[in-house]
């Protein structure tokens, strides 16, 4: 068999399972079994001459052969998709971007960004989607995202390994800053000094007890520089259940400086000082290679709303 012998469906599967990084993922979100995936993985490989995947306790890897193949069925299922849009009177490929964010992106820099998008160039439509940092990487790759917002924290690492490398521009760095409630002792002056965080109480994201893990934000919670494991009072997903469990005096959380602006009343956002600086840095990500206009646009768009935030621009 040659991998032209490919089916279109098998491509797909492919894709997802790259996207999603394991088989029980891909099928989730495809409505599949997770034999049915199988059973199309195995096909794609048979068609190829060569394994796809690498079979991992956490899920499963590409290998060099299914690096080559993604980049393929990405190009051939985009193309299939544009020729049934146009098929059915859609807005073309040229006019729809794809944008992936993280979390306290989608809280402020996202929603001013397309507001300002629909005013300069209404022709252009963004569908965009909310993942963890690691999940939009392999989305772009997998080519299923145009462009995506992530976060990356010291040593700021490549977001991956793969080759070849994504085009990613940093947007800004900034420091880390903590949520306090309005009533509290912390909240009555400009900055926190990080040994009055010991013994605090802390709201923190499902799983972690410290905020600012690298490549994602959503995990914030207790402050990365504690020298001691904090008591972890409530746990939430979701930021606005965060803040607004701060704002109650349920206790404090560690938020980007981006996310200042969207807080809700009975929350003061704070500075640390003292301990290491928690750096942590705003990127847009895309493939290698020429960026459509409309992308360029987005970009742009993005770009003016960081600047609209206060914050400076930085090299990568």
């Amino acid at each position: 068999m040659a991998l032209s012998d490919a089916s279109l469906t098998a491509l797909r599967v492919f894709r997802e399972v790259a996207e999603r990084g394991t088989l029980t993922a891909a099928a989730t979100a495809l409505g599949y079994t997770q034999s049915a995936v199988s059973r199309q993985i195995a096909a794609l490989e048979r068609a190829a001459g060569a394994a796809l995947l690498e079979r991992r306790h956490d899920g499963v890897r590409l290998t060099p052969a299914g690096r080559i193949v993604l980049r393929r069925a990405a190009a051939v299922v985009d193309q299939v998709d544009a020729g049934a849009r146009e098929l059915a009177g859609l807005p073309g490929e040229p006019g729809t971007v794809r944008l992936g964010w993280f979390a306290s992106a989608g809280a402020h820099v996202v929603p001013r960004a397309l507001a300002a998008l629909r005013a300069e160039h209404p022709a252009i439509t963004v569908n965009t989607r909310e993942g963890l940092t690691p999940v939009l990487v392999r989305a772009l790759r997998a080519g299923t995202l145009d462009l995506a917002l992530i976060s990356s924290a010291p040593p700021f690492r490549p977001p991956d390994t793969e080759t070849p490398a994504l085009e990613v521009e940093t947007l800004t760095e900034r420091g880390l800053r903590v949520a306090v409630p309005a009533g509290h002792p912390l909240a009555r002056g400009d900055y926190v000094d990080v040994a009055d965080l010991h013994g605090q109480r802390w709201i923190a994201g499902p799983g972690r007890w410290a905020g600012g893990g690298a490549g994602d934000s959503t995990g914030m919670g207790a402050w990365p520089g504690l020298d001691e494991r904090p008591e972890i009072a409530h746990s939430a997903r979701d930021w606005l259940a965060k803040l607004c469990l701060v704002a109650a005096g349920c206790g404090l959380t560690t938020v980007p400086a981006m996310l200042e602006a969207a807080v809700p009343p009975g929350v003061r956002v704070l500075p640390v000082r003292g301990g290491p600086q928690e750096q942590r840095r705003l990127l847009l990500a895309r493939r290698p290679g020429p960026m459509p206009e409309a992308a360029a646009c987005v970009a742009r768009a993005l770009r003016q709303a960081v600047l609209a935030t206060g914050a400076t621009l930085t090299s990568p």
